[in-house]
């Protein structure tokens, strides 16, 4: 609404009226960007910057007279405190300093947002930590390493350097996402969960930027002085410092052409051509692609977590609680369990989280035991004001009957994840949950919502409480409590599995890399699963996984037992692929490895909690004894996907596309493409008519990967420097060539600490005295400490090098899965 003054502008923004004025003010003259241009661009990408800022106290870069040119610049300042004249409804946070108290203003909506760019605000800065409840300063939730390069070094340096160092963090189970500045350099963002301090993880960063200083000295730096960065890229790790700030992604910049900082695809970072961005493209990507960085920003940070739950109701219908707005974070650790009796009897989990309460519908209740996991339904977030709600929801409305209250009371958090959350629940006495502690895991097994499905299906698992007293375990022919039993028409337990080891399975077939297609032929197209390949034996309840070189996988995932509930026949013979998923749904290779290997029940139990694991399902290879190998692909992946109930651990992931002649190459690249945009390793191409050939490596099947990947063989290692000193510093590798372990190179990053000790545990009864290898430079054999070639692992490379060694060499993990004897050189 325009005010009465022809030189200001009244608009309501969220429910808040700001006073807008001298809109055609120019503040980039290069490219006669306006005020108004600045406030139209907040507003644009408010739903993505908001959630990155929310909870935080927000120093401004201010520009009241412009940018300015290059012969006259403007005259920018930071401020800090907020404004005495700034609006009541602006949120403040106050950090005591030695000087005194600071109040900072609190971007939690577009209005603040709003009012601040009419104060000339360009810039936006905050630290990695969010305001608690009580108004101190929290734990950081999020890692940053400013990539900044010095003179003479640009973009292509820190695309250069941000690619050094994604697989050396994804080694600590952190998923980092780059971010054009918008200036010079490249900022990196990790989630984090919130366990360590500030001090922890700005030593964390040092450490990051140490060790790849110490591996890259011609290309990384990590001391701040300016004539040490000449030619090289700063990795700023101070930033993570409880007292520093980093500019929010999607803020502005001072710059004398208009930019805007913008998260990017790693595919990205590759590009020749790589830029920063304007604002207009900014908003373009951000309306076609959405926020590749939703995932670092808290869930109640999200605009208002309680948008979808007020949608869903209408407050003069339902006597549920419906707020205006969620309340602030509490001390989140009240729990809440509901009898619902809707249309289907079910029962609501209900955890507090940041200000609302997460939701789960178990449609079985609690398991009353850790023998049979049940389905949860992860639903909308309810408020706080929920957890004591119980009464009559009015027929016709969302969730239309009545609602009591089974448990309530207080948790534990052990983990609390986006794809895992792990608590232990302290009830009333004569609650459902009996009044003893317990202890469950949910789990979320699918990244997106199954067709017909209200939300995405987790799994809740009842794990055992280490401390209960041992009279205190229920016996096993206990009647369940209410809201745990199997309810009526549930399919009846398996009879007992047979006495005596079940048989062998046969050898998987393997495919070739990149091979050529003929297009005469049908070939199906799926994605590549970066895990273990495993094949598995199914009969009479009971499972036997093996790997690919005959390894007896079943101990190692007790959890895949669960296959025998979902296979549709007394017997089978299936193929799939072992994985493990990260924060954000995709397969992880260095999650896995936390499983890998891993037999004794007293290793496995523990790292089966820290880290689940998935089936995913392929092929099939027999059916109540009968094999099914001469059948073409088609005939037996029609088979599996009805022989095969996908749930819980297992799936069967649908083949993406079968195709022929010249639709073939488009089936294929959209596929890769597909592939890129969701993380995956690629993809394999598998000819429609072709039998299964056990054991065999055949041009039948094709795989194509995004980045270079090579199985080697660790022939020895050499010792460390600076931090490394005195430990494994790099492993030296080779493959076989016309029959010979030839020498490949040294492989030096890739690693964390941790890896670095287990290594070295690993290596040291391998010992020999000679090389396995014959053509090992004298540099790279100096000072080596040789091992028996028995031992096989996985890197990341660039590329080959005329002499056949490995350029860029990054260590992905262990392979036991691999003999040495079958690691060659990929095409």
């Amino acid at each position: 609404m325009v005010g009465r003054n022809p030189g200001k502008q009244s608009v309501e923004v969220d429910g808040r009226r700001i006073g807008l004025t001298n809109l055609d003010k120019v503040l980039y003259p290069a490219d006669g960007f306006t005020k108004g241009d600045v406030l139209a661009y907040y507003a644009a990408v408010a739903s993505a910057l908001v959630p990155l800022a929310a909870g935080r106290p927000a120093t401004r870069k201010r520009w009241p007279d412009g940018v300015g040119t290059a012969e006259e610049p403007g005259h920018p300042f930071f401020v800090k405190n907020l404004e005495p004249h700034a609006p009541d409804w602006v949120r403040r946070g106050s950090i005591e300093h030695r000087s005194g108290t600071t109040t900072y203003p609190v971007i939690d909506d577009l209005a603040t947002l709003t009012w601040l760019a009419q104060q000339g605000v360009l810039e936006v800065h905050v630290p990695q930590w969010r305001f608690t409840a009580e108004g101190g300063a929290g734990r950081p939730d999020r890692l940053v390493l400013d990539l900044d390069p010095g003179e003479g070094a640009a973009l292509p340096e820190c695309a250069e350097v941000a690619r050094l160092l994604r697989p050396v963090v994804a080694g600590m189970d952190l998923d980092l996402v780059p971010v054009t500045s918008g200036s010079k350099g490249i900022h990196l963002f990790a989630h984090l969960a919130g366990r360590w301090t500030s001090d922890q993880v700005t030593e964390m960063a040092h450490e990051l930027a140490r060790s790849l200083e110490a591996d890259h000295p011609d290309l990384v730096v990590s001391d701040m002085k300016k004539e040490n960065r000449r030619g090289k890229v700063l990795v700023d790790w101070s930033q993570n410092r409880a007292a520093k700030t980093t500019l929010v992604p999607y803020s502005l910049r001072g710059t004398l052409h208009v930019a805007a900082s913008a998260p990017r695809t790693w595919e990205e970072l590759d590009d020749p051509g790589l830029r920063q961005l304007r604002p207009d493209e900014v908003v373009e990507r951000l309306q076609r692609d959405g926020d590749l960085l939703a995932h670092v920003a808290p869930a109640a940070a999200r605009s208002d977590a309680l948008t979808r739950y007020r949608s869903m109701r209408d407050a003069g219908r339902t006597p549920e609680p419906v707020p205006e707005a969620a309340p602030a974070r509490g001390a989140d650790d009240t729990f809440v369990i509901q009898e619902h009796h809707a249309t289907r009897l079910h029962w609501d989990f209900r955890l507090e989280r940041d200000g609302v309460l997460v939701s789960w519908a178990l449609p079985k209740g609690v398991p009353a035991d850790g023998r049979r996991n049940h389905l949860a339904v992860h639903t909308e977030d309810h408020p706080l004001e929920y957890a004591a709600f119980t009464g009559d929801i009015p027929k016709g409305e969302y969730g239309g009957g009545h609602v009591d209250l089974w448990d309530a009371g207080t948790y534990e958090t052990e983990k609390f994840r986006d794809d895992e959350v792990i608590v232990t629940l302290h009830g009333r006495k004569d609650g459902g949950l009996g009044g003893e502690p317990v202890k469950v895991a949910l789990i979320r097994a699918e990244r997106e919502k199954p067709k017909g499905s209200q939300g995405e299906q987790w799994l809740i698992h009842r794990m055992a409480v280490e401390d209960a007293p041992a009279d205190q375990a229920a016996p096993a022919e206990e009647a369940a409590a209410p809201g745990t039993a199997e309810p009526a028409g549930a399919p009846a337990p398996r009879a007992a599995a047979p006495e005596g080891p079940l048989p062998r399975t046969p050898s998987p077939m393997l495919a070739v890399a990149g091979a050529p297609l003929d297009p005469g032929e049908a070939w199906s197209v799926e994605m590549k699963w970066d895990g273990v390949r495993a094949v598995a034996r199914v009969d009479g309840g009971r499972v036997l996984l093996t790997s690919r070189n005959d390894l007896d996988l079943t101990p190692t995932y007790p959890e895949l037992q669960a296959l025998a509930e979902h296979v549709h026949a007394d017997g089978a013979v299936l193929d799939g692929e072992v994985v493990a998923l990260d924060a954000t749904g995709r397969p992880s290779f260095s999650r896995l490895q936390q499983r890998m290997g891993l037999t004794r029940k007293q290793d496995v139990e523990p790292a089966m909690r820290a880290q689940a694991v998935r089936y995913l399902l392929f092929d099939v290879l027999e059916v109540d004894g009968h094999a099914t190998t001469s059948a073409p692909y088609r005939e037996r992946r029609d088979l599996l996907e009805r022989l095969v109930e996908g749930g819980g651990p297992i799936d069967v992931p649908p083949v993406v596309a079968t195709a022929s002649g010249d639709a073939l190459r488009e089936a294929v690249d959209d596929a890769m493409a597909t592939s890129r945009r969701l993380g995956l390793e690629g993809v394999v191409v598998k000819r429609a008519a072709a039998p299964y050939r056990p054991g065999a490596r055949s041009k039948d099947w094709v795989k194509r990967k995004h980045e270079r990947q090579q199985e080697v063989v660790v022939g020895g290692w050499r010792p460390g420097q600076g931090r490394r000193a005195g430990g494994v510093g790099s492993l030296l590798v080779g493959v076989h060539v016309d029959g010979r372990l030839r020498y490949v190179g040294r492989v030096g990053t890739g690693f964390s600490d941790a890896d670095l000790d287990a290594i070295e545990a690993r290596l040291a009864s391998h010992g020999r005295k000679t090389a396995p290898f014959d053509d090992v430079p004298r540099a790279d054999a100096s000072d080596a400490h040789w091992v028996t070639p028995s031992l096989v692992g996985e890197v990341r490379f660039a590329e080959w090098t005329d002499d056949g060694r490995l350029r860029q060499a990054s260590w992905r993990g262990w392979r036991p899965d691999k003999r040495p004897e079958e690691v060659v050189r990929e095409p």
